[in-house]
């Protein structure tokens, strides 16, 4: 029962600021590169953050600036910080990773059902 778990989203005025996780099931080896995705009403998803393994990020440019991924290897968790937010990262956020399962370094890639932010007054 490999999965990735997305949690934090919500509703948010603009401005505010927001933290998202995805958790990976405890029993993977370790989360190799990841990346936050989000899709908005009759949008395509789109790529916002990615991070490597040894912690290279790079952001979308509508959020550059803004946003922040993260990860905690002993907690199996990567973050996304959304600081200054805007009606405009109204969307469902997605948590994809490249999962180590073990110690064979080969690894698979796995989708989180998402978690909606919504950006409101």
């Amino acid at each position: 029962q490999v999965q990735l778990v997305e949690s934090g989203g919500g509703l948010v005025q603009p401005g505010g600021s927001l933290r998202l996780s995805c958790a990976a099931s405890r029993s993977i080896f370790s989360i190799n590169a990841a990346g936050w995705y989000r899709q908005a009403p009759g949008k395509e998803r789109e790529l916002v953050a990615s991070i490597t393994s040894v912690g290279t990020t790079n952001y979308a440019d509508s959020v550059k600036g803004r946003f922040t991924i993260s990860r905690d290897n002993a907690k199996k968790t990567v973050f996304l910080q959304m600081n200054s937010l805007k009606p405009e990262d109204t969307a469902v956020y997605y948590c994809n990773a490249d999962l180590i399962l073990g110690r064979i370094p080969e690894g698979m890639d796995y989708w989180g059902k998402g978690t909606l932010v919504t950006v409101s007054s």
